[in-house]
This record gives structure tokens, sequence and C-alpha cells, in this order.
């Protein structure tokens, strides 16, 4: 379906032409969102002046360019503050943090793919993808395949179909067919490994945050580097993780927190 068809209409719209001014990370003209766009001229105009008139968009008189507006950052914090995980596990990744001397992730589905909500930078820093705020792929990232394995069929086929399997490196599950064997292995272990699949020589032991209905709620990880540690090392730490993510859980429960698949 084009982007004039979005079946949520209006709302759909201004969501899409959001979404296009955030992909750039950085103020953007009118023009070269209309060549990204397939919204008629018009639609896009009217569209970005409504978000304006919002304050979801500032535009910037002197350069001609678009750019996030404030409004979205105080809806942003009622959000983290409301539906994420991050303000109960807070203490929870300090612990883990100080315990492991690694790097320590938190996440969330977010229409089929990863978003990061909260990081614990380790004792010696490395530089890697996540960081709080950004949006990964599932597929490929321990903690996607740890929500992932504990999604209801029809969830997990929503989320599925949005999974690019594009081979970031040589050791990229870069079908549906591998990544569902993948899935089953991890349901029966309990947790999930990063094998340098979205980054190379980036490792990680990751386990999901599970409801007592078994709802993923979010996941967990250790993440390292193979010039610091192995895999066969960070699965020591397995049993440790679930029990931080067990104690997650457990506070989360008296929380409402909105399916997001």
């Amino acid at each position: 379906m084009g982007a004039e068809g979005n079946a949520d209409g209006t709302v759909g719209k201004a969501l899409d032409v959001l979404d296009m001014v955030a992909r750039h990370g950085r103020p953007v003209r009118f023009s070269d969102l209309l060549t990204q766009s397939a919204y008629p001229k018009a639609t896009l105009y009217r569209l970005l002046q409504t978000l304006t008139h919002q304050g979801m968009l500032t535009l910037d008189p002197d350069t001609g360019t678009y750019a996030l507006g404030v409004r979205l950052v105080r809806l942003a914090h009622a959000a983290w503050s409301q539906s994420s995980l991050a303000p109960i596990a807070r203490p929870y990744l300090d612990e883990l943090a100080r315990e492991t001397g690694e790097t320590i992730h938190l996440a969330q589905l977010d229409l089929g793919q990863v978003l990061y909500v909260d990081k614990r930078n380790a004792a010696r820093p490395v530089e890697m993808f996540a960081q709080a705020g950004k949006v990964g792929p599932a597929y490929c990232t321990g903690v996607g395949k740890a929500m992932l394995a504990f999604l209801p069929p029809e969830a997990l086929e929503a989320a599925l179909a949005r999974q690019s399997f594009h081979r970031f490196t040589p050791h990229t599950l870069a079908s549906r067919e591998a990544l569902l064997e993948e899935l089953e292995a991890i349901r029966k272990r309990g947790h999930a490994w990063d094998r340098e699949e979205h980054e190379a020589g980036i490792i990680c032991c990751a386990v999901p945050i599970l409801s007592r209905q078994g709802r993923a709620m979010g996941a967990l990880s250790i993440t390292s580097t193979t010039a610091r540690t192995t895999l066969d090392a960070l699965g020591t730490l397995a049993p440790r993780i679930r029990d931080i993510a067990a104690k997650i859980a457990a506070e989360a429960e008296s929380w409402r927190f909105p399916e997001q698949v």
C-alpha cells in the first residue's frame, strides 16, 4: 500500500513524516523530504504545517529546515516513565554493571524492532551501535532474539514480516528459516547469543524479561567484545542475568505496559 493510502489516515501520515524527519538525524529541508516521501507536495506541506503548529516539529526561518520539536521531548519523557521498563530496572542494571564490569543493555520491542531503553557502559567502554533511544534490528541482536523467541505465534509472524534479514557480518542469520531455528533453541536454553551478528567483534548473552503469563516485556543483556572475553565466559553469567530479569519482571507486574510488537 502506498503512503497516500495509509490505513491509519491523517494520524498515520503525520507519524510517517515525523519518522522521516527523525531518520535524518539533523534539520532537513522540505525538498529533501519531498524526494523521499510518497506523498504529493501539497499533502506533505500540509502535514509539515500541522506538525509545526502542534509543536511536534520546528521550522527554522533562517535555514528553512525542519527538526523534531520540544513537545516530542516531553512526550518521550512521559513514555519513558510510564511505558518503559527503564525506571524499574535502573537499580538492577547498576547492580549488574558493578558485578561484571561489562556493558548492560535493556531493550523492548517497538514494531518488531529493538528499542534500547537504557544502558550501562563497561568499566572500559567500547564503541558500539546500541545506545539508549536507538532502534536496532531484532533478528541479529541478542536482546531482539530473546524477545522474538517468546512472542505468541500471531505477534511473532507480524514481527518477522518487519525483519530485513540484511547480512551485517558473516555471522548474521540472514533468513527467516535460520532465525526460526535459532528462536527454538533460545526457548529451550532460556537465553540468546549475539555471535558478532550485528557488529564484528561484539558479542552478548541476553535473556527475556517475562511476565507470569510468559509475555516478553523486554530483554536484558551483558555485552562485551571478542578481544576481551568469549561466548562461553558470557554464558556462565546467564543464570545471574535471568535472576536480575526475574526481579525486574516481578516489579513490573504491577505496571500496565502496552503491547509492543
